[in-house]
């Protein structure tokens, strides 16, 4: 079986302004890739999944966030870091219900599955309750981390534990 990281995208990834997708707006946080290095280093596989509600209010399209998620794997390849798959939900409950939407745990369990992941040695790191709370749905352990902080000792904590 598969362990794996989770990962946010808007907070832990790129920095949070709000609705990110323009690749102009698109921000890495300041240790994101030396830290996923080290993650990947010790055998796990990265899976993203991020709540884009901006598709469902209208304010931008899918394919913003294909350009936006393209130059990130770009960037993530020239670091030497590979991402095995990203699980967007276009949705927002205001709009149309759904259960890919976190805190709902539909994206987390479409990449175990898919992935043979073991979810006891796999971790969700997120910058809002409700990345939890689909960790904890879905069976992951779950990292709450503040918008755009380091995540070098967590990922010390995560090979050490």
């Amino acid at each position: 079986m598969t362990k794996a990281i989770f990962l946010d995208r808007d907070g832990v990834i790129n920095k949070e302004i709000g609705y990110v997708f323009r690749v102009e707006d698109f921000i890495l946080t300041g240790d994101i890739m030396e830290s996923l290095k080290k993650l990947q280093d010790a055998g796990f596989i990265f899976i993203v999944v991020t709540n884009q509600s901006g598709i469902a209010k209208e304010l931008y399209t899918h394919e913003d966030v294909q350009l936006i998620h393209a130059y990130m794997l770009s960037l993530m390849k020239e670091n030497g870091i590979s991402i095995a798959e990203i699980y967007y939900c276009p949705h927002h409950s205001d709009v149309e219900p759904c259960i890919c939407r976190k805190p709902d745990s539909g994206m987390l369990e479409k990449a175990i599955a898919r992935f043979n992941i073991d979810v006891s040695k796999s971790f969700m790191i997120g910058d809002k309750e409700r990345d939890i709370q689909a960790a904890e749905k879905a069976g992951v352990k779950g990292i709450l981390i503040e918008a755009d902080s380091p995540l070098k000792e967590i990922a010390n904590k995560i090979i050490d534990n």
